[in-house]
């Protein structure tokens, strides 16, 4: 399962969480490994059962006056009772100032306290919606991830088989390339998955005869692309005589990633077949089967209402001969 430490979210900066460290600097190395957010109003109040150590709490305004309206006493005795069940780490909303005693008692049990100048319900938003997306499934596949009309494509196959230089016919028909040879796929709620490229790999492509191309800097811009959704699945198979391969289309398949199942073909290569032209056409028809239109079952639908008119007529004709 994937984890975040405390110290990777105190490190964040993009996702705007404007944290900083007040006490607890040894509980850094602790993480957090599921996206919940809780308020520790009723943990603080002695209902402990409720508590779950494993997420990140949050001490707002209610808290945080529940403490004073108590005695110091009594306040230094919820929070040491508070931070004995190892608990990820405490957040301080609206920067406001926080009690001495539990600065010294994070401090002492290896608790991270930190602290935000963002509202309870605008922190909560924004931190649910980073850990919702550095804690789903991540995993590599090998291939390359391309952008064609708007429908990311994900080719795969052997070594060797063509995808990459199928990928660059298609970058020069002015798609976008996203990954090649290596794809990081992210699942992200509530059914889809992300491609995007490794750090080190990022606009890079091998060409076999040619070696490593930067197709950033070859193309520019316009023809990369950070990350982008995976709609369709290509697997690119060499040609095998007297092998069966789909000629109607009108079953749909599917690959799994991640509990996600997407649309699947598979493509067989042989000399003469202009592989890029066939991946843009696979392309153009997922956004039509997007759209509910299916071309292979309209026209089963329309054969079998020649065939049915045919058999119709034929009866009559049998039936009108007979009378005579």
């Amino acid at each position: 399962m994937p984890k975040l430490t405390i110290q990777e979210i105190l490190d964040e900066k993009e996702a705007g969480l404007d944290l900083e460290l007040l006490s607890g600097s040894g509980g850094l190395a602790g993480g957090v490994s599921v996206p919940r957010i809780q308020k520790p109003g009723l943990a603080l109040a002695g209902y402990v059962d409720s508590l779950h150590p494993d997420r990140v709490q949050i001490i707002g305004s209610t808290e945080l006056n529940y403490l004073h309206s108590i005695s110091r006493t009594e306040a230094i005795k919820k929070v040491r009772e508070l931070c004995s069940h190892n608990i990820s780490c405490l957040i301080i909303t609206k920067n406001q100032p926080a009690p001495d005693y539990l600065i010294e008692l994070t401090d002492a049990g290896n608790t991270p306290l930190l602290r935000t100048k963002h509202m309870s319900s605008n922190f909560i938003a924004l931190l649910t919606r980073f850990l919702e997306e550095r804690l789903l499934p991540t995993s590599t596949l090998h291939g390359v991830l391309m952008d064609i009309l708007g429908v990311g494509v994900l080719l795969q196959g052997k070594s060797g088989v063509g995808k990459s230089e199928c990928a660059l016919e298609l970058i020069l028909r002015g798609y976008r390339l996203v990954a090649d040879d290596i794809i990081k796929v992210r699942f992200k709620l509530p059914s889809v998955i992300f491609g995007e490229g490794m750090d080190l790999l990022h606009y890079h492509m091998e060409i076999r005869g040619l070696g490593i191309l930067n197709i950033k800097h070859l193309f520019g811009v316009a023809a990369i692309r950070e990350r982008k959704k995976i709609d369709l699945v290509i697997e690119m198979v060499p040609w095998e005589q007297g092998k069966e391969y789909d000629r109607l289309g009108l079953e749909d398949h599917t690959y799994n990633i991640h509990g996600v199942e997407l649309p699947f073909a598979r493509i067989p290569i042989a000399p003469g077949r202009n592989i890029s032209t066939i991946v843009e056409v696979a392309a153009r028809n997922q956004l039509l089967k997007e759209m509910g239109y299916h071309s292979a079952r309209e026209f089963q639908e329309l054969l079998e209402k020649r065939m049915a008119a045919a058999a119709h007529l034929h009866s009559h004709s049998i039936i009108g001969e007979n009378l005579e």
